[in-house]
């Protein structure tokens, strides 16, 4: 399991400086708010853009596994049937069909992010490995990605839920600067309903994660109906003053919804719409309880 869904250039919010950061697809979670829904899914998969098809057909004549049929003057896709060949996506005439998903050897990879070298040593910054979910990516690929970036003296930071096993945490933390480390929300009953796993493996890790010596910067996406409260915020300043874990950042990252228009692309649900983010004022006054407890990095965004 290695699919990439992008590599994004000149990243400013994934980490210290100027970052390229790998998006790799496939992730344990099913955030109901989740602005990259690509790479949710583990395989790869066909993105079409209904709204814009214009009934042309192209797709279905060029199909050699007459996947796709015209039904009422718009094109239907047998997943079942579809081997991902890509005809479709390179005959359409509106360059409306897509695959998302593509892998990468790691030499193949590395070379791609030593192009941005020069902006990593100027600005600080370095690689960022997100997704989805990285840590649930073949351990041996992504330990190879990390040893190999610290040979090239590159910073490595890795952006993770945290719901997988510590041994591949373990594994890794030799090589890498910095962990993104989302903690969603306190209640393991509201982590499930928006999550669908609960928390209990995630602040495990962490625990283990800040015992072990890590540098974490804690990233909370701030939702107005599930975490974004004093009281979820002040559980969460408990929770690390008890386990002792001094984060070099606490980013507060307030919800939005520039994702939601994926989702019928890859024929999937949006379930955020009743969602919201708190307002100006609220964000702020989260942001103070964290310094008052002594997280004076703490700032919205990030």
């Amino acid at each position: 399991m290695k699919n990439i869904t992008n590599i994004q250039k000149f990243s400013i919010h994934d980490g210290d400086g100027i970052r390229t950061t790998v998006f790799f697809k496939g992730c344990p979670l099913r955030c109901e708010w989740c602005h990259n829904p690509e790479t949710q899914r583990y395989e790869r998969e066909m993105q079409f853009d209904r709204e814009k098809c214009t009934g042309c057909g192209t797709c279905a004549k060029v199909c050699p596994n007459h996947a796709i049929t015209m039904v009422d003057g718009k094109p239907v896709l047998d997943k079942e049937a579809c081997i991902l060949c890509g005809k479709c996506e390179n005959f359409c005439p509106a360059g409306i069909r897509e695959i998302i998903g593509r892998e990468y050897t790691v030499k193949d990879l590395v070379k791609e992010l030593m192009k941005d070298q020069m902006f990593y040593e100027e600005s600080g910054g370095g690689v960022t490995l997100s997704g989805g979910e990285v840590m649930a990516m073949d351990p041996e690929y992504i330990a190879a990605i990390a040893k190999e970036l610290k040979h090239q003296d590159v910073t490595l930071t890795i952006d993770t839920c945290g719901y997988v096993p510590y041994e591949r945490f373990e594994a890794i933390l030799p090589y890498v600067d910095t962990f993104l480390y989302d903690v969603k929300v306190m209640d393991p009953k509201l982590h499930r309903k928006y999550m669908g796993v609960d928390n209990k493996l995630i602040l495990d890790n962490l625990i283990r994660l800040a015992g072990d010596g890590a540098r974490i910067y804690i990233r909370i996406p701030t939702v107005r109906e599930v975490n974004g409260n004093e009281d979820n915020m002040k559980e969460t300043i408990a929770f690390l003053k008890e386990h002792d874990i001094h984060p070099a950042q606490v980013n507060l990252l307030p919800y939005h919804d520039t994702g939601s228009g994926k989702y019928q692309k890859l024929d999937m649900e949006y379930k955020g719409t009743n969602l919201h983010a708190p307002e100006k004022e609220e964000m702020e006054a989260f942001v103070q309880l964290f310094i008052n407890a002594g997280f004076q990095n703490t700032k919205i965004g990030g």
